[in-house]
């Protein structure tokens, strides 16, 4: 059997726009590096609280000018801004940009909490003005292939999702990781994957339960859920950053099965068995157009910029408010709660 063809574009083909980020740390970096590299589109501008930082960034990224605070990043003649700050300043940096009039591509997890998410959405409509969470996954190719697997009922009923990410980040890591007043732990930067893949499969859950385990400072170093959907199905899914995990992700029906490996939430090819797990079919990634997939959801919000939209159909807000409610949801089990909540 052929698995259907990935609707999603090559990056390279979307409108070139002007990039202005916000934030100069590893994912910033890594964004700035995927959109030189992988779209048409240019960084304008960078903006950092530290001068010398931003100088830096911008000399490796050959970005044209480089900003000492975020009041002038967002002043700037740019077309969107991508926030790139911790979870914690998320919501401040995002209604930065909007007041001054800027669409926004805020990094996942969208804000630290619901209510934060729902303020960011809710002035961005007031506004007019475009926003996205930048949970990158949902724009892959394979992640595509998924939905039309899914949605077309190759797999029949779907009964079970599982999906994991763990990643040895503490206590070794970055040091935000570990920081409550930052929104460190595993939850937000690791399990935001699995929580988005099994809401892209099954929806916001009807119900849930979840453990974690925390670390002396009070953030979650383990988290794992079941989670429960309104057809009955339930997604098993957990993150750490204590261990290195296989991070794979299976979606169980009661006609076949879809099976992604390790990093399941990087491009990736997708396996169709049946329920005995014979092959049924196989989508690859074509590697030798393998790219770092920051591109891709850079290359949807310039699309969507440049039709004149203020959220991407392929993740609207309305799905990013959702998925904040169930992580809200999981630290209520698990008692994890930040400083000025």
């Amino acid at each position: 059997m052929s698995l259907p063809v990935s609707r999603v574009p090559d990056p390279m083909t979307a409108p070139s726009i002007r990039w202005g980020i916000l934030g100069s740390g590893m994912i910033a970096s890594a964004f700035a590096y995927a959109v030189r590299t992988g779209t048409s589109s240019t960084v304008a501008a960078v903006g950092s609280r530290d001068l010398d930082r931003a100088r830096a960034f911008a000399a490796e990224h050959d970005v044209a000018t480089a900003y000492g605070s975020y009041a002038e990043l967002v002043a700037a003649n740019v077309d969107v801004v991508y926030v790139a700050s911790p979870h914690s300043e998320h919501r401040e940096h995002a209604l930065l940009a909007l007041q001054a009039g800027k669409p926004i591509l805020v990094e996942k997890a969208f804000t630290r909490n619901a209510a934060e998410a729902a303020d960011v959405i809710g002035t961005a409509r007031e506004h007019g003005l475009f926003s996205m969470e930048a949970m990158w996954s949902r724009f892959l190719p394979h992640y595509d292939v998924v939905r039309q697997l899914v949605g077309d009922g190759h797999l029949g009923r779907v009964h079970t999702v599982f999906a994991d990410h763990g990643q040895l980040l503490w206590p070794g890591g970055p040091r935000r990781l570990a920081d409550p007043a930052l929104a460190g732990g595993a939850l937000l930067d690791l399990g935001i994957y699995p929580v988005s893949f099994a809401e892209m499969v099954l929806g916001e859950p009807a119900d849930l339960v979840a453990v974690g385990t925390l670390t002396p400072q009070g953030v979650d170093s383990t988290t794992s859920i079941v989670a429960t959907s309104r057809s009955g199905a339930q997604a098993v899914l957990n993150a750490t950053m204590a261990a290195k995990t296989p991070t794979t992700a299976v979606i169980a029906g009661d006609q076949a099965r879809i099976e992604i490996d390790g990093d399941f939430y990087h491009p990736n090819t997708v396996r169709l068995l049946s329920t005995a797990g014979e092959p049924i079919g196989t989508w690859a990634y074509d590697l030798d157009s393998a790219h770092f997939g920051l591109r891709y959801e850079a290359a949807e919000v310039a699309r969507c910029l440049v039709a004149g939209l203020t959220e991407s159909p392929v993740l609207p807000t309305d799905t990013t408010l959702a998925i904040m409610r169930t992580l809200d949801r999981v630290r209520a089990h698990t008692g994890v709660r930040y400083p000025g909540e």
